[in-house]
């Protein structure tokens, strides 16, 4: 085993956890007045490993680490939107009081962990990159130590967390047992010969403990109340970054680990998928709470980029890599427009009733919200359509016609609620003064993130479209 070219192979993960500790030394010797600084190097060090992610491939410590072209892409749009909630973090906590060197911290720690989850090879590697994300996200949720609420939502995470961790660790011991291996390429090659009861109890568990980390129905109860509870900018990280390292995750076991028994796990898959698109639209309707309703709304998603994991092919692959992107874009938009939003008083403001008449107050803000929510509703010509179109024609070529016109039917009705908040916002009257707009960064990240939905983004389609491709050539 070549150490050095493992060691540079792994550079992006050494570069956040060294710039984490000296960070860290930073922040305790300084105190809350070093928050900025902080912030500042935390989004330069997600930049440097960006760049390092890019420079080296290849397999790590005895193929423990794959450094892909799959594990770039991931990479990338984890610091990509670790960096953006970085940036609209600090003004939300100094009027919460609670502005910290602690928080860029634990952001670069939490994408030390995804940076692990992406590239793992072996199911060991998997859990403890899982595992350092989920520790650093149980402290992020409950960051507003003041707030009930905060406290709750971390409570809810840890504890919902653990069992899922728990279910994910048995099914990887009934794989382990009936494979001989942890590894991937092993796993693989034995199932290739044939799968026993056991074997299948275990891809059923290891399945279901990924389906809790990407908050897929049935597995989904924890998302609302944190969602909820999180400070904003939090939440804006939990619906983004974490979303595409498990979502990576669970494609990267499906094809490399078990890819030889697609038979028995893509049934599974539909399921998930089609569960999660109706429930996570159904149960949005009735929500009161913006971000609440979003959560709804990142389950629903994720029902759709799961029917083009159902595919199985490498088309359908590169078709959830696309519409990750677009999904990561239209989320981390959402959130921006939403933190704006704050009473006479400066608090918050999270409810639906909030906006109606918005856009008599602030036409730029209501504009960019509509935009985001015909997006995320999949309405042509804004990009969130192309999204939903990758991923139908993946299925359709993979035969699954029926998958892909009940996805198409049931997204009738996130359209439903979307469209409620933009109607709201532009034909009922107002019944709260808002105080609009917090600070130029998140008016510039919201306009840049609407202009990336927008039919201008149709234009980057074959860039995109080229990444994804190629790094979903990686798992075949």
């Amino acid at each position: 085993m070549d150490y050095g070219q493992s060691l540079l192979i792994t550079l992006p993960e050494i570069i956040l956890s060294i710039g984490g500790l000296v960070l860290l030394l930073v922040a305790a010797w300084s105190g809350a007045k070093a928050t900025r600084a902080v912030s500042i190097s935390a989004v330069a060090l997600l930049v440097a490993a960006g760049v390092a992610t890019l420079c080296y491939t290849g397999d790590a410590f005895g193929a423990l680490y794959s450094g892909d072209q799959f594990s770039d892409f991931g990479h990338v749009l984890i610091y990509i939107a670790a960096a953006i909630s970085l940036m609209i973090a600090p003004r939300f906590f100094q009027r919460a009081g609670l502005a910290r060197a602690e928080y860029p911290i634990l952001i670069l720690y939490a994408c030390v962990g995804m940076g692990m989850m992406v590239s793992a090879t072996d199911f060991l590697t998997l859990y403890i990159g899982l595992e350092l994300n989920s520790l650093a996200a149980y402290v992020l949720a409950s960051f507003l130590r003041t707030d009930e609420r905060s406290a709750e939502a971390g409570l809810k995470y840890f504890v919902l967390g653990a069992l899922a961790s728990g279910i994910l660790l048995f099914g990887m011991s009934l794989v382990y047992g009936f494979t001989g291996s942890t590894s991937f390429v092993a796993v693989l090659g034995s199932l290739g010969g044939g799968m026993e009861t056991g074997a299948l109890f275990g891809i059923v568990f290891v399945l279901a403990g990924l389906a809790f980390k990407i908050s897929a129905v049935p597995f989904h109860m924890w998302t609302p109340d944190v969602y909820e509870g999180a400070p904003t900018p939090v939440t804006a990280f939990f619906a983004s970054a974490p979303k595409v390292a498990a979502t990576a995750l669970t494609v990267r076991v499906a094809v490399d680990a078990f890819g030889t028994q697609t038979l028995a796990w893509q049934q599974i898959i539909i399921f998930i998928a089609l569960a999660s698109i109706i429930l996570g639209g159904v149960a949005a309707i009735g929500q009161t709470n913006l971000k609440r309703l979003l959560a709804y709304s990142s389950i629903n998603n994720i029902g759709f980029l799961l029917i083009g994991l159902a595919a199985g092919t490498q088309e359908g692959i590169s078709a959830v890599l696309v519409y990750l992107s677009i999904y990561v874009a239209m989320t981390l938009g959402s959130f921006a427009c939403i933190m704006q939003l704050r009473g006479p008083d400066g608090e918050p403001r999270e409810e639906l009733s909030d906006i109606a008449g918005l856009s008599q107050t602030n036409k730029g803000l209501a504009l960019a919200m509509a935009i985001f929510m015909f997006s995320l509703a999949g309405i042509p010509p804004l990009f969130g359509f192309w999204g939903k179109v990758v991923v139908f024609d993946a299925a359709i070529g993979a035969g699954l016609l029926p998958l892909a016109v009940i996805g198409i039917a049931a997204s009738v009705i996130g359209a439903f609620y979307y469209i409620k908040i933009v109607k709201l916002m532009y034909f009922d009257e107002s019944r709260t003064v808002l105080q609009t707009g917090d600070g130029k960064a998140l008016a510039w990240i919201g306009a840049i993130m609407a202009l990336l939905v927008s039919p201008l983004g149709y234009f980057s389609i074959p860039l995109l479209g080229g990444f994804a491709n190629n790094a979903a050539s990686a798992l075949f």
